[in-house]
């Protein structure tokens, strides 16, 4: 495997799976040229004229969308920890003695080690989605047959959008469908909020499955699916494990740390005056980012501050805001817990989105660059404000990109971070994977102090005379390295790539080697 080094400085393989791949540029400077995929024209003649496309299982749902050796068969994530429905579907595809799958899914969690089989006996090839918990452990190792591909929730729809992966059978989760194909994922059993990361495939894919246990009478709306994409209807037992899927409760952090974190996180948005009047932001469902939630609530009534949108994953911090007036709309790409669910279901200003509108690079715009502050963690951030997201500073693939990178284009980017975890600084010389170019982070929260960008000197000067401890991010790195001392370098075999991460554009940003055991 050829490798070259692309504008970050990094090594990345001219060639991926055996094809061909365009070095990272930089930041917007590959402008692609040419017409979206087309998906293939399909004529009313082949569908049954009573709309009823419910099939009696999933293998012959399968064996009619044409599944052979060497497919690309997506799924989407919405179903989270509590997927039941994709093992099902690649016991079934193993059951019909297919083989090398490439298997693209908006995301992969811990419940789908029950895959590792598969890629041992070669029913998957690869895995061109997010590598998480045992999967990328078995990644990282060099098991899997194939080169990984980790893309943002937007670069995954750009991928598909701009040719560069076909999907040839999607099957999609739906909790709620009806005989057409019509679909949600608001209501039903295995209720998940929104289906919207499975849009790209439900436009693009040569054929589209739908599958079910809550199968209702047509029609099924609103749809968040529509069913003139659909092939074909399954019905099952269970889509999954609906204590998984969402929480019921979603925990804002104890640790006093965090605590602090998410408390610095809230007064640098009040001191810099980014909370105001028609403000927008966002931040995910982890226990800092819940935390910074609630104080930022509790500044925003205390000065009487209103936001236009937050964008979600929503969670009942953000429902709360919501209905206490102290936000227009929540635009939400995924639901993380089931007042989320709830009010995505009754709220029409609870809007339901995609990453085509979120998140999609190669569009006319996305929501990404019009919010005001987001915030977002990390595994390792450097001396120049570079962040890591996929791996630690083992070496090890553990986790997703899912909308991170893509959020990166927010008029301020806050990682909100401990400076070390277990003893291993968080704060590094050099990041062990690139996943977010330093140029678009601009503020890193930890609990020992903020360093802000000397890029955005207009935030220094909006901060300056507050009581917030500003330091230089070489300031906290020293910090740091006394108390924790310096981390061991992973071993790694440079000869051989395991993954490769996509940047927003389609471009090669980085490698993931080989760990030596």
């Amino acid at each position: 495997m050829k490798l070259v080094k692309n504008s970050a400085g990094r090594l990345v393989p001219e060639k991926v799976n055996n094809q061909k791949q365009i070095p990272f540029k930089g930041i917007g400077k590959f402008k692609p040229k040419g017409n979206k995929a087309k998906p293939p024209i399909k004529t009313c003649a082949d569908y049954p004229a009573d709309g009823n496309k419910v099939v009696k299982n999933l293998k012959e749902a399968l064996k009619k969308a044409g599944l052979k050796d060497g497919m690309t068969i997506s799924t989407h994530h919405h179903l989270r920890n509590g997927d039941v429905l994709t093992n099902y579907l690649f016991d079934v595809i193993k059951e019909m003695g297919v083989k090398n799958i490439r298997w693209f899914p908006t995301a992969s969690f811990p419940c789908h080690q029950h895959l590792i089989k598969y890629l041992d006996d070669g029913t998957i090839h690869h895995i061109e989605g997010s590598m998480n918990g045992p999967l990328g452990r078995y990644t990282s190792e060099g098991k899997m047959k194939g080169v990984g591909v980790l893309r943002s929730h937007g670069g995954r729809y750009q991928s598909i959008q701009d040719g560069e992966v076909h999907i040839d059978i999607a099957v999609i989760a739906a909790p709620t469908a009806d005989m057409f194909g019509n679909a949600t994922g608001d209501r039903g059993k295995s209720a998940c909020g929104l289906l919207g990361f499975a849009l790209a495939d439900s436009e693009y894919a040569d054929k589209v499955i739908a599958v079910t246990d809550n199968l209702i009478e047509f029609p099924c709306y609103p749809w968040q699916i529509q069913g003139n994409y659909v092939d074909y209807v399954v019905e099952i037992d269970s889509l999954g494990d609906p204590a998984k899927i969402v929480s019921g409760t979603t925990e804002v952090t104890k640790s006093p740390d965090r605590l602090l974190i998410a408390e610095y996180v809230a007064q640098f948005l009040e001191d810099s005056g980014i909370m105001k009047n028609g403000f927008s932001f966002q931040a995910g469902a982890g226990g800092t980012n819940l935390a910074f939630a609630v104080y930022l609530k509790e500044k925003m009534k205390k000065n009487g501050v209103k936001a236009r949108f937050i964008r979600g994953g929503s969670t009942k911090y953000l429902v709360e805001m919501l209905e206490e007036g102290l936000t227009d709309y929540i635009l939400d790409g995924q639901t993380f817990d089931l007042e989320g669910v709830r009010s995505m279901r009754e709220n029409p200003k609870h809007v339901n989105t995609s990453p085509f509108t979120s998140y999609n690079y190669h569009g006319k715009g996305n929501f990404a660059s019009m919010v005001d502050a987001v915030v977002l963690g990390a595994t390792e951030v450097d001396l120049n404000f570079n962040a890591n997201v996929v791996t630690h500073s083992d070496g090890y693939l553990l986790h997703g990109i899912g909308g991170w990178q893509n959020c990166l284009f927010s008029k301020c980017t806050i990682l909100a971070i401990p400076s070390f975890r277990d003893r291993i600084p968080v704060i590094v010389d050099e990041v062990t994977t690139l996943v977010g170019p330093g140029d678009l982070i601009d503020v890193i929260v930890t609990e020992r102090g903020i360093a802000i960008n000397p890029k955005r000197k207009d935030l220094l000067k909006a901060v300056k005379g507050s009581s917030l401890p500003i330091k230089s991010i070489k300031e906290l790195y020293d910090e740091v390295i006394e108390l924790c001392g310096i981390p061991k370098k992973p071993k790694v075999n440079k000869n051989k790539v395991v993954a490769v991460v996509k940047w927003v554009d389609g471009t090669l940003l980085d490698s993931v080697f080989q760990v030596d055991k």
